[in-house]
């Protein structure tokens, strides 16, 4: 589970991550990561709409997004912002493998555009 200092909560940072932020897209996950160039850890958030399903769905897809991301944090650099979209439809995705491919490969864009 992430920790409340893992998440983002500001729309803001959610705004500046998935406008300019680098983005990569798997076949149910659209990833974004934006680096502010700060100290401080890296935070995440996620963005499930009523395109995946009812709220009992998207809730679980949520849960399921938050166990795999927390496994990742570690290797998100200091100061990422990261935003984790999920695809309408995409409810029954293998999520946690597709979280294994979408976050290294944005690590290695932003370490490849940096």
């Amino acid at each position: 589970m992430l920790h409340r200092n893992a998440r983002l909560t500001s729309h803001d940072d959610f705004a500046r991550t998935t406008k300019s932020g680098l983005r990569v897209s798997s076949k149910s996950l659209v990833g974004y990561l934006y680096l502010t160039g700060s100290a401080e850890p890296a935070k995440c958030g996620l963005i499930v709409s009523k395109g995946v399903g009812g709220s009992v769905v998207r809730h679980r897809v949520a849960r399921q997004l938050r166990h795999g991301l927390f496994d990742h944090l570690n290797k998100l650099p200091a100061g990422a912002l990261v935003v984790v979209r999920v695809l309408s439809g995409s409810a029954t995705a293998d999520f946690k493998k597709e979280l294994s491919v979408l976050i290294p490969r944005l690590v290695q864009k932003a370490l490849v555009t940096s």
